[in-house]
């Protein structure tokens, strides 16, 4: 997996960030790269800008003769479904940290998923995991992670 953290503050100049990385990801062979995060912290900061930016992201995947070969995944602080309310603990499924797009080679994707009956049974099974939780059990799990995260990074204290 390659990290690719964009410091563009438009989203014209991300869509040209985008196109490298599925250049760059559709010419190393996937025993060296399976999948790009493109990481971009500064733009589309804003929920519904940066749904309505997916549209432009297909496209560019469409231009470059892609479909087919890569599918994107997109993953946002304010993720909020269609029909959902913001705070409805299944948005956490698609939520990161910063925006984010995870390009992923569909005949990878395909693998991972020989053998699964109902693929759509993994985001339902996740929905209900995060459901089990409870708010209060999704705070303790996302303040256990941090801690782990610092323990390992040798950080001193929590960022909270």
């Amino acid at each position: 997996m390659l990290y690719v953290l964009s410091t563009v503050i438009d989203a014209r100049t991300l869509l040209a960030d985008l196109a490298r990385e599925l250049r760059r990801l559709i010419e190393t062979p996937p025993a060296v790269l399976e999948t790009t995060l493109l990481i971009h912290p500064h733009v589309l900061t804003d929920f519904l800008d940066y749904n309505d930016f997916l549209d432009e992201a297909e496209a560019a995947v469409a231009a470059l003769g892609l479909e087919g070969e890569i599918q994107i995944a997109s993953f946002h602080p304010r993720c909020q479904f269609a029909g959902s309310e913001l705070d409805a603990l299944a948005n956490a499924t698609n939520r990161s940290p910063y925006p984010l797009l995870q390009l992923l080679r569909e005949a990878s994707a395909e693998r991972a998923l020989t053998g699964v009956a109902r693929p759509e049974a993994i985001y339902e099974a996740n929905i209900a995991t995060l459901e089990h939780l409870g708010p209060d059990g999704w705070v303790a799990l996302q303040r256990q992670c941090r801690k782990e995260a610092i323990a390992a990074t040798g950080q001193s204290s929590d960022p909270e």
